[in-house]
Protein backbone atom coordinates (compact mmCIF):
# COMPACT_ATOMS: atom_id res chain seq x y z
CA UNK A 1 0.00 0.00 0.00
CA UNK A 2 1.10 3.66 -0.64
CA UNK A 3 2.11 5.57 2.57
CA UNK A 4 -0.76 8.00 1.48
CA UNK A 5 -3.24 4.98 1.75
CA UNK A 6 -3.02 4.43 5.54
CA UNK A 7 -5.51 7.16 6.13
CA UNK A 8 -9.18 7.83 6.49
CA UNK A 9 -10.28 10.41 4.20
CA UNK A 10 -12.96 12.42 6.03
CA UNK A 11 -15.67 14.42 4.82
CA UNK A 12 -19.36 15.59 6.04
CA UNK A 13 -21.45 12.69 5.81
CA UNK A 14 -19.39 10.27 3.98
CA UNK A 15 -15.87 8.84 4.72
CA UNK A 16 -12.90 6.67 2.55
CA UNK A 17 -11.16 4.22 4.48
CA UNK A 18 -8.44 1.55 2.95
CA UNK A 19 -10.33 -1.21 1.63
CA UNK A 20 -8.15 -3.82 3.23
CA UNK A 21 -8.77 -2.34 6.90
CA UNK A 22 -12.22 -2.93 6.77
CA UNK A 23 -13.80 -6.36 8.11
CA UNK A 24 -16.79 -6.98 5.52
CA UNK A 25 -19.87 -9.02 7.13
CA UNK A 26 -21.34 -9.51 3.30
CA UNK A 27 -19.89 -11.88 1.34
CA UNK A 28 -20.24 -9.40 -2.11
CA UNK A 29 -18.87 -6.69 0.32
CA UNK A 30 -15.95 -8.94 0.94
CA UNK A 31 -15.45 -9.58 -3.15
CA UNK A 32 -15.57 -6.10 -4.02
CA UNK A 33 -13.37 -4.97 -0.98
CA UNK A 34 -10.70 -7.56 -2.12
CA UNK A 35 -10.71 -6.12 -5.18
CA UNK A 36 -10.61 -2.64 -4.14
CA UNK A 37 -8.46 0.30 -2.77
CA UNK A 38 -11.15 2.70 -1.23
CA UNK A 39 -14.24 2.00 0.48
CA UNK A 40 -16.83 4.90 1.31
CA UNK A 41 -18.90 4.51 4.68
CA UNK A 42 -21.47 6.35 5.53
CA UNK A 43 -20.52 8.18 8.65
CA UNK A 44 -23.79 7.78 10.97
CA UNK A 45 -23.95 3.93 10.77
CA UNK A 46 -20.98 3.06 9.34
CA UNK A 47 -23.04 1.23 5.79
CA UNK A 48 -20.60 0.26 3.19
CA UNK A 49 -21.46 2.69 0.24
CA UNK A 50 -19.29 1.83 -2.75
CA UNK A 51 -15.63 0.59 -3.57
CA UNK A 52 -13.22 2.37 -5.18
CA UNK A 53 -10.32 0.64 -7.37
CA UNK A 54 -7.05 1.14 -8.49
CA UNK A 55 -8.31 2.62 -12.07
CA UNK A 56 -10.94 4.66 -10.19
CA UNK A 57 -13.92 3.23 -10.91
CA UNK A 58 -16.45 3.16 -8.21
CA UNK A 59 -18.47 -0.33 -7.83
CA UNK A 60 -21.66 0.14 -5.70
CA UNK A 61 -22.58 -1.64 -2.54
CA UNK A 62 -25.51 -1.04 -2.09
CA UNK A 63 -28.89 0.33 -4.67
CA UNK A 64 -29.81 3.89 -5.00
CA UNK A 65 -25.76 5.09 -4.54
CA UNK A 66 -26.64 8.04 -7.03
CA UNK A 67 -29.37 9.28 -4.68
CA UNK A 68 -26.38 9.08 -1.62
CA UNK A 69 -25.58 12.57 -0.02
CA UNK A 70 -22.03 12.99 0.84
CA UNK A 71 -20.40 10.63 -2.18
CA UNK A 72 -19.71 13.70 -4.42
CA UNK A 73 -17.67 15.04 -1.85
CA UNK A 74 -15.98 12.14 -0.57
CA UNK A 75 -14.75 11.14 -3.97
CA UNK A 76 -13.50 14.91 -4.32
CA UNK A 77 -11.60 14.57 -1.02
CA UNK A 78 -10.42 11.85 -1.50
CA UNK A 79 -9.07 12.29 -6.04
CA UNK A 80 -7.50 15.49 -3.79
CA UNK A 81 -5.63 13.15 -1.51
CA UNK A 82 -2.21 13.52 -2.71
CA UNK A 83 -2.86 17.30 -3.47
CA UNK A 84 -3.35 17.84 -0.29
CA UNK A 85 -0.83 15.54 1.84
CA UNK A 86 1.08 17.58 4.86
CA UNK A 87 -1.70 20.57 4.93
CA UNK A 88 -3.54 20.37 8.09
CA UNK A 89 -7.65 20.61 6.71
CA UNK A 90 -10.46 20.42 8.98
CA UNK A 91 -13.93 20.29 8.24
CA UNK A 92 -16.34 22.93 8.09
CA UNK A 93 -18.66 22.87 11.23
CA UNK A 94 -21.87 23.61 9.40
CA UNK A 95 -24.70 21.25 10.24
CA UNK A 96 -23.49 20.66 13.59
CA UNK A 97 -26.37 22.87 15.49
CA UNK A 98 -28.96 21.55 13.92
CA UNK A 99 -27.71 17.91 15.60
CA UNK A 100 -27.26 20.51 19.14
CA UNK A 101 -31.18 21.59 18.77
CA UNK A 102 -32.25 18.41 18.07
CA UNK A 103 -31.14 17.33 22.04
CA UNK A 104 -32.08 20.63 23.22
CA UNK A 105 -28.92 22.29 23.22
CA UNK A 106 -27.19 25.21 21.75
CA UNK A 107 -23.50 27.05 21.57
CA UNK A 108 -24.63 28.14 25.31
CA UNK A 109 -23.57 24.44 25.96
CA UNK A 110 -20.07 25.34 24.99
CA UNK A 111 -20.01 29.06 27.51
CA UNK A 112 -21.68 26.89 30.65
CA UNK A 113 -18.76 24.02 30.01
CA UNK A 114 -15.70 25.87 29.02
CA UNK A 115 -15.33 22.71 26.40
CA UNK A 116 -14.81 24.34 22.93
CA UNK A 117 -16.34 23.25 19.04
CA UNK A 118 -14.23 20.98 18.13
CA UNK A 119 -13.85 20.49 14.10
CA UNK A 120 -13.29 17.17 12.40
CA UNK A 121 -9.50 16.52 10.61
CA UNK A 122 -10.33 16.11 6.98
CA UNK A 123 -7.34 13.27 6.84
CA UNK A 124 -6.27 10.64 9.50
CA UNK A 125 -3.63 8.71 9.83
CA UNK A 126 -3.44 4.77 10.44
CA UNK A 127 -2.60 4.26 14.69
CA UNK A 128 -2.29 0.87 14.62
CA UNK A 129 -5.36 -1.38 16.08
CA UNK A 130 -7.34 -0.81 19.45
CA UNK A 131 -8.42 -3.63 21.74
CA UNK A 132 -10.75 -5.03 19.58
CA UNK A 133 -8.41 -4.85 16.44
CA UNK A 134 -10.69 -2.02 15.41
CA UNK A 135 -8.39 0.42 12.98
CA UNK A 136 -7.52 3.29 15.50
CA UNK A 137 -7.62 6.57 13.46
CA UNK A 138 -5.58 9.78 14.62
CA UNK A 139 -4.51 12.98 13.85
CA UNK A 140 -1.09 12.46 11.98
CA UNK A 141 1.40 13.66 14.37
CA UNK A 142 -1.18 12.53 17.87
CA UNK A 143 -0.55 9.04 15.93
CA UNK A 144 3.17 9.25 15.60
CA UNK A 145 3.41 10.27 19.14
CA UNK A 146 0.86 7.57 20.37
CA UNK A 147 2.95 5.30 18.47
CA UNK A 148 6.07 6.31 20.50
CA UNK A 149 4.36 6.08 23.94
CA UNK A 150 3.12 2.74 23.28
CA UNK A 151 6.28 1.45 22.39
CA UNK A 152 8.28 3.59 25.17
CA UNK A 153 5.79 1.65 27.69
CA UNK A 154 6.43 -1.82 26.12
CA UNK A 155 10.20 -0.91 26.97
CA UNK A 156 9.35 -0.30 30.50
CA UNK A 157 7.51 -3.54 30.81
CA UNK A 158 4.19 -1.49 30.58
CA UNK A 159 1.70 -2.55 28.24
CA UNK A 160 -1.15 0.01 27.46
CA UNK A 161 -3.70 -0.56 24.46
CA UNK A 162 -5.85 1.84 22.83
CA UNK A 163 -9.70 1.33 23.62
CA UNK A 164 -11.13 3.97 21.20
CA UNK A 165 -9.61 7.32 18.88
CA UNK A 166 -11.38 9.56 16.41
CA UNK A 167 -15.00 9.61 16.77
CA UNK A 168 -17.13 11.16 13.85
CA UNK A 169 -19.95 14.00 15.35
CA UNK A 170 -22.48 11.81 13.90
CA UNK A 171 -21.40 8.64 16.10
CA UNK A 172 -21.53 10.72 19.16
CA UNK A 173 -24.69 11.74 18.38
CA UNK A 174 -25.72 8.18 18.23
CA UNK A 175 -24.33 7.54 21.30
CA UNK A 176 -26.82 10.06 22.83
CA UNK A 177 -29.38 8.33 20.27
CA UNK A 178 -28.84 5.28 21.73
CA UNK A 179 -28.94 6.50 25.83
CA UNK A 180 -31.97 8.27 25.11
CA UNK A 181 -33.85 5.27 23.71
CA UNK A 182 -32.41 3.47 27.23
CA UNK A 183 -34.70 6.63 29.09
CA UNK A 184 -32.09 8.40 30.02
CA UNK A 185 -31.86 12.47 29.93
CA UNK A 186 -30.07 14.34 28.09
CA UNK A 187 -28.41 15.93 31.10
CA UNK A 188 -27.65 12.64 32.53
CA UNK A 189 -26.04 11.60 29.46
CA UNK A 190 -24.06 15.08 29.64
CA UNK A 191 -22.24 14.02 32.80
CA UNK A 192 -20.71 11.04 31.24
CA UNK A 193 -20.44 12.12 27.45
CA UNK A 194 -19.56 15.60 25.53
CA UNK A 195 -22.47 16.89 23.76
CA UNK A 196 -22.33 16.34 19.65
CA UNK A 197 -19.23 18.92 18.44
CA UNK A 198 -17.50 18.88 21.89
CA UNK A 199 -15.71 15.99 22.43
CA UNK A 200 -12.06 16.06 22.12
CA UNK A 201 -12.46 12.32 20.37
CA UNK A 202 -13.80 14.88 17.38
CA UNK A 203 -10.32 16.41 16.46
CA UNK A 204 -8.14 12.97 16.36
CA UNK A 205 -5.91 14.19 19.17
CA UNK A 206 -7.89 12.03 21.92
CA UNK A 207 -7.56 8.71 22.92
CA UNK A 208 -8.78 6.73 25.51
CA UNK A 209 -5.96 3.98 27.03
CA UNK A 210 -6.43 0.73 28.39
CA UNK A 211 -4.13 -2.14 29.57
CA UNK A 212 -4.68 -6.14 29.55
CA UNK A 213 -6.78 -7.34 32.44
CA UNK A 214 -8.87 -4.22 32.88
CA UNK A 215 -12.38 -3.37 31.85
CA UNK A 216 -12.58 -0.27 29.57
CA UNK A 217 -13.03 2.77 30.91
CA UNK A 218 -13.70 2.53 34.29
CA UNK A 219 -12.57 4.12 37.10
CA UNK A 220 -10.16 1.63 38.64
CA UNK A 221 -8.13 2.06 35.71
CA UNK A 222 -6.35 4.53 38.03
CA UNK A 223 -4.85 1.55 40.27
CA UNK A 224 -3.01 0.23 37.42
CA UNK A 225 0.94 0.05 36.63
CA UNK A 226 -0.12 1.65 33.25
CA UNK A 227 -1.92 4.62 34.50
CA UNK A 228 0.87 5.07 37.30
CA UNK A 229 3.39 5.03 34.00
CA UNK A 230 1.22 7.89 32.13
CA UNK A 231 1.09 10.02 35.38
CA UNK A 232 4.98 9.57 35.32
CA UNK A 233 5.56 9.61 30.93
CA UNK A 234 3.29 10.78 29.12
CA UNK A 235 3.79 14.53 29.34
CA UNK A 236 6.56 13.78 27.52
CA UNK A 237 5.35 12.29 24.56
CA UNK A 238 2.40 15.43 24.55
CA UNK A 239 -0.11 13.79 26.25
CA UNK A 240 -2.22 14.97 29.20
CA UNK A 241 -5.29 13.82 31.40
CA UNK A 242 -7.97 15.74 29.87
CA UNK A 243 -10.26 15.25 32.68
CA UNK A 244 -8.94 14.39 36.06
CA UNK A 245 -11.29 14.86 39.76
CA UNK A 246 -13.20 18.05 40.08
CA UNK A 247 -12.77 19.20 36.30
CA UNK A 248 -13.98 22.52 35.38
CA UNK A 249 -15.97 21.07 32.63
CA UNK A 250 -18.48 18.92 34.78
CA UNK A 251 -16.57 15.65 33.33
CA UNK A 252 -17.15 12.94 35.48
CA UNK A 253 -13.53 11.77 36.64
CA UNK A 254 -11.80 9.92 33.32
CA UNK A 255 -8.28 8.54 34.28
CA UNK A 256 -8.48 6.66 30.78
CA UNK A 257 -8.94 9.71 28.85
CA UNK A 258 -5.61 11.49 27.19
CA UNK A 259 -5.40 13.81 24.58
CA UNK A 260 -2.11 14.93 22.56
CA UNK A 261 -1.21 18.68 22.51
CA UNK A 262 1.14 20.61 19.72
CA UNK A 263 4.13 21.37 21.66
CA UNK A 264 3.99 24.99 22.35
Amino acid sequence: MHALDWHLVNSAEVEAWPARLLRPRASADARALARSRWCLRRKRDGRFLAALDDAGHLHALLPGLARERGVGEALAALHALHERAGEPLFLPLDGLLGHLAALGLDETYGERTGLPLVAEPARLEFAGFDRYRRPLWLLAPAARAWRRMQAAARDAGVALNAISGYRSHAYQLGIFERKLARGLTVDAILAVNAAPGYSEHHGGRAIDIGCPGEPPAEESFEATSAFAWLREQADGFGFAMSYPRDNPHGIVYEPWHWCWHPAG
